[in-house]
């Protein structure tokens, strides 16, 4: 398949990536912190309470955002509470690839379910508060950290140089 031909697929499949509530925009007053904590396997939970409703989950997934600060803030027009990250707050929990070797293409999927673009914008990098594993820069200052299993699959797809390659991008994966 050309160039031309997945770049049209992406702009197709990756739409609803661009349609996220425009909270970069948004510049609410604080409101206080709120007992949310995203635990480092991607689970959330409320007051000691695990939360296992999906939906509520890609809700507040969509509304997230890390600041200047360092700390993670659910925001909406009128407010802003400050929750708690142990380590980052998406996981990948999927990789899977084209195969393609005139023009390799990756996509994670997450544990929000949506699916990700390895390229240029969403780039793979090395994150030293887990030991060296890769994660995924993604939009309003979050990324999402590969679990074990797309780890061992991202690692596979790896050159001699431990680089891997997406729509034209390279990526190394030693520290």
């Amino acid at each position: 398949m050309s160039k031309f031909l997945f770049d049209l697929e992406e702009q197709l499949t990756f739409d609803n990536l661009e349609r996220k509530p425009p909270i970069h925009g948004w510049t609410p007053s604080f409101s206080g912190n709120i007992d949310i904590l995203i635990k480092k396997d991607g689970s959330w939970w409320h007051e000691g309470e695990k939360i296992n409703r999906t939906p509520l989950i890609k809700l507040f997934a969509s509304i997230l955002r890390k600041e200047s600060d360092g700390d993670y803030y659910l925001v909406t027009p009128q407010e802003k509470w400050r929750i708690s990250v142990e380590l980052l707050p998406l996981v990948v929990i999927a990789l899977e690839t084209n195969n393609s070797p005139d023009y390799p293409c990756l996509n994670v999927t997450l544990n929000t379910e949506e699916i990700v673009p390895i390229n240029n914008k969403y780039k793979i990098e090395l994150e030293n508060k887990a030991e060296g594993i890769a994660s995924v820069t993604l939009w309003n200052g979050l990324s999402a950290l590969f679990n074990r299993a797309s780890w061992y699959d991202l690692v596979n797809l790896c050159n001699s140089d431990f680089l891997v390659e997406s729509r034209g991008e390279q990526f190394n994966l030693l520290a």
